[in-house]
């Protein structure tokens, strides 16, 4: 099967979402860079809470595309943008902490 791809920039599309809902965003070569600017990061060279989420295939849901957290724990389909904003925003603001 022939990698499947969404109309658009995922990412940018959940950027734009995120960034709509006062979290930073920026768009780099490796993934989007998320930071809550009002949640303390975990040490010295992360005064915020941030993450790079990335955009990738998921073997296990036959080849589409999901987001990932830096750490490799995925997010969500790259279709579902709400539920990856969500999440995302849960775990930068500390919910489950």
């Amino acid at each position: 099967m022939a990698n499947r791809t969404i109309s658009g920039d995922p990412l940018a599309a959940l950027a734009a979402h995120l960034s709509a809902h006062r979290l930073t965003v920026e768009l780099t070569s490796r993934g989007l860079r998320v930071v809550n600017p009002d949640v303390p990061g975990c040490c010295d060279e992360s005064g915020s809470a941030s993450d790079l989420v990335t955009c990738r295939a998921r073997p296990e849901d036959f080849g589409n595309a999901w987001f990932w957290t830096s750490w490799g724990e995925p997010i969500a389909r790259a279709d579902r943008i709400t539920d990856a904003a969500v999440f995302i925003r849960g775990y930068l603001t500390g919910a489950g902490r």
